[in-house]
C-alpha cells in the first residue's frame, strides 16, 4: 500500500477536512522526542477508548480508522458509544492536542513507533470460529508502511496461534532495512469501566516479548505500574489465552449459578440467599454469582464460542465440551423467562401488553449486542405480544436492531396499561422505581425479575404478583 499525506483529524476538523494535506515530518526522527509515539488501529469501543487513555497518559496519540464518519465524529468530541468518563476524557485530549485521528492508515503507520490493533475480531456467520480479517487487514498495512523500527501490539481477543502466523506474515511484508517486533498485549477492559480499567488495569500482560520490547512497552504503561499493577510476562500462545480463558471462567460462573437456580425453584429455595453464602468462601467469591436471565454482548457469547471452536481444532474436546454446556445453559434462561412471561398471562401473551425496563445487555452501557434483554423482548413480539420496552441510555441502539419493537421514553410509558412487566436490564433507575405508583398504571400488576435485583417483599407489599428466577413464588 502507497502512503499518501492525509491530516489526522483534530477537534476543529469535519470529515470533509480528513484528507487535507499536512503533517509533513511524517518521517521525523522519533529520538526528537523522548517518549514513543502511539497509532491505534481501530476506532471503536476498544480502540477510541484506549487511543484517549494513551493521551492522558501523556503520549501523542493517533487513532486510525476506515469509518470516515466515526472518524470525524471522534474528532469532535462525540463518543458514538455510550461510555461513563470517555467523553469528557475525549475533550481533554484533543484539546491538549496530544490526540488526533485519521482515516490515513498508511501515514499513522509510518509516523508511529509503537502501534496498537485493537479491531473487532466478530463470530463468522457460518459457524463458531472468530472472523480474523480485520486483525489480518490492520497487521498488513502497518507491515507495510513502516518507514523505521517499530513495536506491532495486538491488543484484539484473538484464538490462540494468531499472533504466531501474523508474526510470518508481518515477515514477510516490512520493508527492506526496518525491523518490526509484534507482541500481544490483551484487553480486559469492562464495559461501563473502561475508562478505570484502561488507567487503572489489574493486570498487565505482556506475550512474546524481547528485552526491548519488555522496555518500551513498560514505558507505555509506566503509570499503573507505578500505582502497582502486576505485570505478566508470557509467550504468545498464553497471552492470547489468558482473555478468552477468563471470559470462559465468568461465562461458566454465570451458567453455573443459573444452573443452581432451576435447582432452587424445584426445591423452594432462594438462589439469591444461597449466592451470598457462596460468596463468603474466598475461594468462590460473589461476583458473578447473580442468577438471571444470563451473560450477553460483544466478548462472553463469541468468545466462548471461539474457544470451543479452536479447542476442538486443537483436539481439546473435553474443554469444548464444556463450553457448550455453558452457552447452552446460558442461552435455556432466555427460554426460561419467555415461558414464564407466558405463564403469567395464562399461558399465552398473544394481544397482551408486556413492559420491558432494559435493553442493554447489561447497565451502564448502550451496547445491545447479543443482548438477552432484547432477545426475550422479541420472541414476545414473535408470540404476538405488544411489547413496549424502555431503556436509559440504549433505546436509540435497540431501536436500530430491532425496529419492530415499541419503545417508551420513561419507566411510566413502558408499564402503563400493561398485563405483565419484565426487569431485564438491572439499571439503577429501575431498582429504585415506586413500586406501588407503579402498579396503579398496569392493567395487571405482575413482575417478572430476571436479574434477582429487585426486593420480593416490598413489591408484593404495593401489590404485585412477582416473580424470579431461583426464587419461590410467594
Amino acid at each position: 500500500m502507497t502512503s499518501k499525506k492525509t491530516t489526522p483529524v483534530t477537534a476543529a476538523h469535519t470529515s470533509a477536512d480528513v484528507n487535507a494535506d499536512v503533517n509533513p515530518d511524517v518521517n521525523a526522527d522519533v529520538n526528537a522526542d523522548a517518549r514513543p509515539r502511539i497509532s491505534v488501529f481501530g476506532t471503536g469501543y476498544l480502540g477510541a477508548t484506549h487511543a484517549v487513555a494513551m493521551a492522558e497518559l501523556g503520549f501523542e496519540v493517533v487513532g486510525v480508522d476506515t469509518d470516515a464518519d466515526k472518524i470525524a465524529s471522534l474528532a469532535l468530541g462525540k463518543v458514538p458509544f455510550y461510555e461513563p468518563g470517555l467523553p469528557e476524557l475525549l475533550e481533554k485530549q484533543l484539546a491538549s492536542g496530544r490526540l488526533t485521528f485519521s482515516t490515513d492508515l498508511a501515514q499513522a503507520a509510518a509516523w508511529g513507533d509503537v502501534h496498537f490493533i485493537c479491531v473487532g475480531t466478530p463470530q463468522e456467520k457460518t459457524s463458531h470460529a472468530a472472523d480474523l480479517r480485520f486483525v489480518r487487514s490492520a497487521a498488513t498495512v502497518i507491515a507495510e508502511n513502516l518507514t523505521k523500527d517499530a513495536l506491532i501490539v495486538g491488543k484484539s481477543t484473538v484464538p490462540v496461534g494468531t499472533a504466531a502466523a501474523l508474526r510470518e506474515l508481518v515477515a514477510t511484508l516490512v520493508p527492506a532495512g526496518v525491523e518490526a517486533e509484534l507482541v500481544w498485549n490483551p484487553e480486559f477492559l469492562r464495559e461501563g469501566k473502561a475508562v478505570e480499567d484502561t488507567l487503572h488495569p489489574d493486570r498487565i500482560v505482556l506475550g512474546g516479548v524481547t528485552d526491548r520490547s519488555e522496555a518500551l512497552l513498560r514505558e507505555v504503561y509506566a503509570a499503573p505500574i507505578a500505582e502497582g499493577t502486576p505485570v505478566v510476562v508470557c509467550d504468545l500462545p498464553t497471552a492470547e489465552l489468558v482473555k478468552v480463558s477468563a471470559n470462559a471462567f465468568l461465562a461458566t460462573k454465570i451458567s453455573f449459578i443459573n444452573a443452581i437456580a432451576s435447582v432452587c425453584e424445584a426445591a423452594g429455595a432462594d438462589v439469591t440467599v444461597l449466592a451470598d453464602a457462596l460468596g463468603h468462601d474466598v475461594r468462590i467469591g460473589r461476583q458473578f454469582l447473580n442468577a438471571g436471565l444470563g451473560f450477553g454482548g460483544g466478548c462472553l457469547p463469541k468468545d466462548i464460542r471461539a474457544l470451543m471452536h479452536r479447542s476442538n481444532e486443537l483436539g481439546a474436546h473435553r474443554a469444548a465440551q464444556l463450553l457448550q454446556q455453558v452457552d447452552e445453559i446460558n442461552m435455556g434462561q432466555r427460554e426460561r423467562v419467555i415461558q414464564m412471561a407466558m405463564d403469567a398471562c395464562g399461558g399465552s401473551v398473544l394481544n397482551r401488553r408486556v413492559g420491558v425496563l432494559g435493553a442493554a445487555f447489561k447497565p451502564e452501557t448502550d451496547d445491545v449486542r447479543d443482548s438477552p434483554a432484547l432477545n426475550v423482548a422479541a420472541a414476545l413480539h414473535l408470540r404476538g405480544a405488544q411489547v413496549t420496552v424502555f431503556d436509559p441510555q440504549a433505546g436509540d441502539t435497540a431501536r436500530r436492531s430491532f425496529p419492530t419493537l415499541s419503545y417508551a421514553t420513561s419507566v411510566d410509558e413502558a408499564v402503563e396499561g400493561t398485563d405483565v412487566v419484565l426487569m431485564l436490564t438491572e439499571w439503577d433507575e429501575f431498582l429504585v422505581a415506586d413500586a406501588a405508583r407503579l402498579a396503579a398504571l398496569t392493567t395487571v400488576p405482575r413482575m417478572i425479575d430476571a436479574r434477582g435485583k429487585l426486593r420480593p417483599a416490598q413489591w408484593r407489599a404495593a401489590g404485585w404478583q412477582f416473580a424470579g428466577l431461583g426464587r419461590t413464588a410467594a
